[in-house]
């Protein structure tokens, strides 16, 4: 999808026209979608009919919304995903209902969503650098990427010539590929993702252990089309739609904290369990809002703020006490560090948006 991640503004002030970044934050509350993955019992052949029978016992995540979550009205044909996972890696499957289901690129490494497609971003260990994103359309043209960093921080961050090696991946569909003479019902789509591929950028367990989440969301980019000359085309000048499990709160998915959490568990699908985000990513949700604050400042002043009055920000209040991070700034960068007062915690970002959890010394 566009990487829509930094306006420009042009502002006069004292008689000098100069340009003021806007950063843009996303204007939903921090509330992302969660999935349980279970372990797969049999084998599962990546071929896009989901006729397993694990497949079939998987429940499927909550249908997609538009990328703005509710300040936007709701797409306009139904998406959703299902989640396994075993040995080899982790497997994917989703369903795109779509009544004129149509493909143009052909050639690997395309930009894949200026056809309509579907779109998975994985971050392994939720610090939003070194993650994966992957397309595909209804042809079976894989684009698949490794990103450093978000765009958000304005440098060279994607690795187009990145191939996830021995990735298995196909697609059905319910219909007619490209034939506006009829009308098309849904396609699918599965992949799985081996896990000697995704440790790279996971710095823990792979594969996952009972209880462990990492951070993903899918998207669905969605052009509208007319006819010409038995063909489908892109309507000239219309924006694509773009559809996501959960919601980013802003046009842009390369807002890894946006994410929806998917927790891993060694039991069947069908299993009944519950798993809740803990309270250190509620802590690294506030720091997320004082690096956007400290965005906007660097524009506005030339410099990063040292404290939360120049911020205009409040202490973060956890069950009842308000807690006060400290700042460690100089001209080029800065770390902000926050004590959650769990198990001896600390959560700290920098200037580029990644985040960690230290353990220190609780005597």
């Amino acid at each position: 999808m566009r990487k829509n991640l930094l306006f420009i503004s042009v502002a006069l002030i004292g008689g000098t026209l100069f340009a003021a970044e806007i950063f843009p934050v996303p204007q939903l509350p921090f509330e992302p979608l969660s999935y349980i993955c279970h372990r797969a019992s049999g084998t599962i052949v990546a071929d896009g009919k989901l006729t397993e029978a694990d497949w079939k016992a998987a429940h499927w995540t909550a249908d997609f919304v538009d990328i703005e979550g509710e300040l936007k009205p709701k797409p306009q044909f139904r998406t959703r995903v299902k989640l396994l996972w075993d040995s080899k890696g982790l497997y994917i499957a989703a369903e795109l209902e779509e009544p004129h289901v149509w493909a143009s690129l052909t050639e690997r490494d395309a930009v894949i969503f200026h056809d309509n497609d579907f779109e998975v971003f994985i971050d392994p260990d939720g610090d939003t650098h070194d993650y994966y994103e992957l397309e595909l359309n209804a042809l079976g043209t894989l684009w698949d990427l490794l990103l450093i960093k978000p765009y958000r921080d304005r440098q060279q961050v994607a690795v187009n010539a990145w191939d996830i090696r021995d990735i298995e991946y196909g697609v059905e569909i319910e219909g007619t590929l490209n034939d506006p003479g009829d009308q098309d019902s849904k396609w699918t789509m599965e992949m799985l993702l081996p896990w000697k591929v995704l440790q790279e950028c996971a710095h823990k367990a792979v594969p996952p252990l009972e209880g462990d989440f990492w951070r993903i969301n899918f998207s669905r980019v969605q052009w509208e089309t007319e006819v010409i000359e038995s063909k489908y085309v892109k309507v000239p000048n219309k924006p694509e739609s773009n559809w996501v499990w959960s919601p980013q709160g802003l046009i842009a998915m390369h807002y890894p904290e946006r994410w929806g959490y998917v927790f891993f568990t060694q039991q069947p699908p069908g299993s009944a369990l519950e798993f809740a985000v803990p309270d250190t990513e509620l802590a690294k949700e506030y720091l997320r809002q004082l690096y956007y604050r400290q965005k906007q400042y660097w524009s506005d002043q030339g410099r990063f703020a040292k404290n939360l009055k120049q911020l205009q920000a409040e202490p973060f209040n956890f069950r009842g006490k308000k807690l006060k991070p400290t700042f460690e700034t100089t001209s080029h960068g800065y770390i902000i560090s926050l004590k959650t007062g769990v198990k001896g915690l600390v959560v700290q970002i920098r200037e580029d948006g990644l985040t960690w959890i230290t353990e220190v010394d609780r005597k």
